[in-house]
């Protein structure tokens, strides 16, 4: 139901120039879909569209240009935060302790996160060193990571 819901959003904005939730819900519900304001705002957001200017201060929701990437980024986020048993630091080296065999899935999901401050990763079977461009950066990261956990 969802999928058929978010695939029917698409082929609106597609086709048509959607400016509100409102007007998407109308057609929504003229295309024989049932649903509510909060639950097409969350499909817009999960599917990461935008509002692109049309003109004339006029705005439509769009296809985001980084949809993929924002969406395999996700993906990895969430294999990131489950595989994550500990977190801590030692100068520029920040060591991540994981579930048995996840080490590398989370330094792929870092990998692809593409941090400006790291300069690289090595995974063990179920840990994982980061190494970061400063201690300032390592320490900032693993609060990050505490925080996402």
């Amino acid at each position: 139901m969802k999928n058929d819901r978010q695939a029917k959003i698409l082929e609106i904005i597609t086709s048509e120039n959607i400016e509100t939730q409102e007007q998407l819900l109308t057609r929504l519900q003229d295309a024989g879909i049932r649903s509510t304001q909060a639950t097409i705002s969350r499909d817009i957001k999960q599917m990461h569209l935008i509002k692109e200017p049309m003109g004339q201060g006029m705005y439509r929701y769009a296809v985001s240009g980084n949809r993929t990437k924002l969406n395999f980024a996700e993906r990895l986020r969430t294999i990131f935060r489950e595989s994550i048993t500990s977190i801590d630091s030692a100068q520029n080296i920040v060591v991540l302790k994981t579930m048995p065999g996840l080490a590398s899935a989370a330094c792929a999901a870092m990998d692809g996160m593409e941090f400006p401050f790291m300069v690289g990763s090595l995974a063990g079977d179920d840990t994982a060193f980061i190494i970061m461009r400063d201690n300032e950066s390592a320490d900032e990261f693993c609060k990050e990571i505490q925080e996402m956990l």
